[in-house]
């Protein structure tokens, strides 16, 4: 079997596990497909593509692509590659990227407010349009990336959520493909050929704490290669008794719910 019919058996094999693990679509679905025009995005429509070929699930989607303004942008081979495989898509022109370097001096980094500004949009065009679901690109490195910074640089313990209700309760997000893995990915994009569109804000910018953080995770699976998938798993395992969340635990009065031996003797039932 040719290397890219073995990738995209594995990728679609690992979507489709996950839209059923977390439910994520049902018969009847409307989905905006976020194409950024990266190999995430574009693995994903291309996966989505075929699973709607494949599924008993009878649902529809749009690839929604949006032009933030970026200099260079040109989205001419993504148009006719959409279109030569009759794949229905949106593209809008909006420009955040004069907001974004104008807010944001170029020693900081540009994502977390690129980001609102783009979800914005996105939560914006999809109640418009009538979409029931929105599809994002994340994969199973961004979820453990995700998780091990929030750790390290905001101390909290978080991470993507494969499906999510969105704060206004209108949206719901869907990651379909957090069980793959980043390499796969971009092999089977090579392969594809993808008319893959440069990002030139966080994509610019080398000295991510994102970036930092990929490498570390990198340079602890040379030693060993489980660590990618123990950390995704463990988001999947929450022992909240092993914790110190004082939310989920009474510790003031922790006592009070300690079974003693005298009580214990007491539910004794002697026949």
């Amino acid at each position: 079997m040719p290397k890219i019919d073995q990738l995209e058996k594995k990728l679609l094999h690992y979507t489709g596990k996950a839209i059923a693990d977390f439910n994520m679509i049902q018969h009847g679905d409307n989905i905006m497909v976020c194409l950024s025009g990266g190999k995430d995005s574009f693995t994903l429509v291309m996966l989505l593509n075929k699973l709607k070929q494949r599924a008993h699930i009878d649902f529809t989607f749009e690839a929604f692509t949006l032009d933030q303004g970026q200099p260079g942008w040109d989205d001419t081979a993504l148009r006719t590659y959409l279109s030569e495989r009759h794949i229905p898509y949106h593209i809008l022109s909006e420009d955040t990227y004069s907001i974004v370097t104008d807010k944001i001096p170029e020693t900081q980094t540009y994502c977390a407010l690129c980001s609102r500004l783009r979800r914005g949009i996105i939560y914006r065009v999809a109640e418009a349009r009538g979409f029931t679901k929105i599809a994002l690109g994340h994969h199973r490195d961004d979820l453990i990336t995700s998780l091990l910074m929030s750790i390290l640089y905001n101390g909290e313990v978080r991470s993507m959520p494969p499906k999510l209700l969105t704060d206004s309760k209108k949206h719901i997000v869907i990651r379909p493909m957090v069980y793959c893995q980043e390499q796969d990915i971009a092999e089977f994009a090579k392969l594809m050929a993808f008319p893959i569109i440069p990002c030139n804000l966080c994509g610019s910018q080398n000295n991510l704490a994102r970036v930092k953080t990929k490498l570390l995770i990198q340079s602890l699976a040379k030693d060993n290669i489980k660590i990618p998938s123990n950390i995704l798993h463990a988001l999947t395992a929450i022992k909240p008794s092993q914790l110190m969340d004082k939310n989920l635990w009474d510790f003031k009065n922790l006592e009070a719910h300690r079974v003693t031996e005298s009580a214990m003797e007491d539910d004794v039932v002697l026949f």
